[in-house]
């Protein structure tokens, strides 16, 4: 190569390599990679970003390694693309995985460009964006590979509740490298990505297992099944836009509250609240009706959506401020609380309380999934996490009883005692230790079974029980509900709520930190 004796040459130099270095692994690997229907890592960027923000770090870093014929391997950008830009205007960092680039493998310098941007992404107070499309870990760099993701990891433990973190799984994502995303704040796969510790060949050999990718590490799989996954898209546009929407939610950092967007000040009564949920405590419904009523804009991003649906979890609007939803789902299970709702409800509480979003619960739940699967599972200690997480919270926390509130199901679906703010109750609400139907075949067994007709005095203390302690009038009446409110007035009693509490501070035991009952 000539030397460039003037500015001009040096200046053409520069271009051209920069060109090189953004071709990726050529028009040959792009051809292929959009013939399996998936963007580019550059493409990625480009469409997730606001136009012509994007500022890359580490263009021309080259991997050390020499073995393996790796010195003469042309690696543009070592595999991952990294950087810094601005998505609605507000500030965020972003690494992407090429997989034109020897199948986007991570080695030692790969590894570290990702690490390094986690922590100017830390050091500067904004999100970071790991776009994952991966062979998986380089073998021809050994050990320096295999450290180079332990340092990923460490970089996700740093910045786990202090900036917002988001794993987009658009291609293969296996072995160690699952852990990253799995370290995470939220995950989102689209339906050309696997994710999976070993592979079903590996599977097949050790066990003896057969299963399709699909059907290990499909995104339908970790949505349903395994619940790693919190949003399935079937397109790396579709996954752009649900990360977008996730920061439109966020503030960039702990320090920070979440932005005030597109406010619906209307707060006047909605008389449909009256009719989504029916009085009988035997009857379904889907609580997104009634969270769709109270939001603004009837705008609601689900968060795990396919998974323990007996609890629904997600981020609104309320007159333009960001709040996280916790409902029971009557349509799923009856809204009953078991291992994986419990595990999901406390994980999504724990989110919400890092980043300053209050949470609003609205409780219909007749109690824990009973059953020897479920003591076995260590429902104890899951539902422990529930008890954890909202008593360790320390945002504004707001409780709506919409219907049935039973047993220690009410007080994990953060009762008074548990740290609530303010305790709502609809007419409709039932709160007690059980069910009328099983506290008064307990309170009045003697009665019944001595009565003429035990069939006639069943229903006389069921009556009786529910009108003295299944109602909201009896929790009023010693505090532990604030207010008993129309239906029609919810969104306006929550909007107060949130009002008033939010310069909420709360003084805790100066400690390290709690014990998580995991």
């Amino acid at each position: 190569m000539a030397v460039q004796h003037t500015m001009a040459e040096r200046l053409e130099h520069l271009n051209e390599e920069r060109a090189r270095v953004e071709a990726g692994g050529g028009e040959a690997r792009i051809a292929k990679q959009h013939d399996k229907g998936k963007m580019t890592a550059r493409e990625r960027i480009d469409n997730f970003v606001d136009p012509g923000s994007f500022i890359e770090t580490g263009a021309f870093r080259r991997n050390r390694t020499t073995a393996f014929g790796m010195d003469k391997a042309d690696m543009p950008a070592d595999g991952v693309v990294t950087g810094h830009a601005s998505v609605m205007g507000r500030p965020v960092y972003l690494a992407s995985q090429d997989f034109t680039v020897v199948g986007g493998s991570a080695g030692e310098t790969h590894n570290i460009k990702v690490t390094e941007t986690m922590d100017n992404a830390l050091t500067n107070g904004a999100p970071f964006i790991f776009i994952n499309d991966s062979g998986g870990a380089r073998v021809q760099e050994g050990i320096d590979s295999l450290s180079g993701y332990g340092k990923v990891f460490f970089a996700n433990v740093k910045l786990s509740g202090v900036v917002p973190q988001i794993s987009i799984i658009a291609g293969p994502c296996a072995g160690g490298a699952v852990y990253s995303p799995a370290l995470t704040d939220f995950i989102i796969q689209t339906r050309k990505a696997h994710m999976f510790i070993t592979g079903p060949d590996v599977i097949k050999q050790v066990t003896g297992e057969e299963v399709t990718q699909d059907a290990l590490g499909g995104a339908d799989a970790h949505q349903q099944i395994s619940g790693v996954t919190d949003f399935v898209t079937d397109n790396d546009e579709q996954a752009l836009l649900v990360a977008q929407k996730i920061l439109s939610f966020m503030p960039q950092n702990n320090a920070e509250e979440p932005p005030v967007l597109f406010p619906d000040d209307d707060v006047s009564l909605n008389t449909k609240l009256r009719e989504i949920v029916p009085v009988e405590g035997n009857k379904g419904y889907d609580v997104r009706d009634v969270i769709a009523q109270i939001v603004d804009h009837q705008d609601f991003l689900e968060v795990k959506a396919g998974y323990a649906p007996n609890i629904v979890t997600g981020f609104g609007r309320i007159v333009g401020h960001s709040v996280g939803f916790i409902a029971n789902n009557p349509k799923a299970m009856s809204g009953v609380l078991d291992i994986n709702a419990s595990d999901k409800a406390a994980r999504f509480i724990r989110i919400c309380d890092a980043y300053n979003i209050p949470v609003i619960n609205l409780v219909d739940v007749p109690g824990f999934l009973p059953g020897v699967a479920q003591e076995h599972g260590g429902i104890i200690r899951h539902g422990a996490k529930m008890l954890f997480a909202y008593s360790a919270a320390t945002v504004p926390k707001i409780t709506v009883v919409l219907r049935k509130a039973y047993g220690g199901s009410y007080l994990a679906m953060c009762s008074k005692e548990l740290g609530a703010d303010k305790v709502f109750a609809w007419p409709s609400a039932e709160i007690a230790v059980m069910g009328a139907d099983g506290a008064a075949a307990v309170v009045f067994r003697k009665e019944i079974n001595s009565a003429e007709d035990p069939a006639a005095k069943r229903v006389e203390v069921v009556e009786a029980y529910r009108e003295r302690f299944a109602t909201p009038f009896a929790s009023a009446a010693h505090g532990y509900v604030d207010d008993i409110i129309d239906p029609a007035d919810t969104r306006r009693q929550i909007a107060v709520a949130l009002a008033l509490s939010a310069n909420k501070r709360t003084q805790r035991p100066p400690k390290k930190h709690g014990v998580f009952p995991v």
